[in-house]
């Protein structure tokens, strides 16, 4: 059982922070075609808003609780687009799941995953097929919860949890958007990804990585 601190934590901000630099392009790219272009930018800004302030906590005085609220206020100053009140509710809930914890357990990110895509749908008010992040984010909760039910190891349970995830963000290919900018363009959306779940994807990427020996 691995024993996961804040200065981990902090660590996993910063990765998906540099994640987000290399994908801002892409994700830019994506979002020009069915909104308006700046997915990708809001995403760099928000995570290197959250990881510079997380990396500024005291590792001797904070908590797990304390990392992930300090992260969210920190995105949502960041980032005032749609992207901005869904990560922060994630960051938010994530704390909530971690409440009165010095550290964490592989059992713990689990539920701490679980929370965070919780928060993002029931922030979004989306659902599966409705071609938002949702659904990289939802498929890859219950594929990581599942693994973990059965007996897998949490490195294994992020890999299914990205696999679901990645499986989730292709399937928006071939979905009408019914939220968000995209969703007035009707059938001229269909044949391109959801950026919103392409970033999930690279989020849930980094929490593979990060807690992969």
């Amino acid at each position: 059982m691995t024993l996961i601190t804040t200065d981990d934590l902090k660590a996993l901000f910063a990765r998906i922070a540099e994640a987000m630099v290399r994908e801002k392009d892409h994700l830019c790219e994506l979002d020009g075609v069915i909104g308006d272009a700046d997915h990708g930018i809001a995403m760099e800004l928000g995570f290197s808003a959250a990881a510079k302030a997380v990396s500024e906590l005291d590792s001797t005085t904070s908590d797990p609780t304390l990392v992930f609220n300090t992260a969210a206020r920190s995105f949502l100053n960041a980032v005032g687009a749609s992207s901005g009140p869904l990560y922060a509710t994630a960051f938010m809930r994530a704390g909530a799941a971690a409440k009165g914890k010095s550290s964490l357990n592989d059992d713990d990110i689990v539920e701490v995953f679980a929370a965070f895509a919780k928060g993002i749908q029931d922030r979004g008010k989306a659902e599966v097929g409705e071609k938002t992040m949702v659904d990289a984010w939802a498929p890859a909760a219950a594929a990581c919860r599942a693994a973990r039910d059965q007996g897998l190891p949490l490195a294994e349970c992020l890999a299914a949890a990205l696999r679901a995830g990645e499986a989730g963000a292709d399937a928006t290919k071939d979905m009408i958007a019914a939220k968000g900018r995209s969703s007035r363009l009707g059938e001229r959306a269909l044949g391109h990804m959801d950026p919103g779940a392409a970033s999930a994807v690279a989020v849930i990427g980094c929490f593979r990585e990060h807690f992969t020996p």
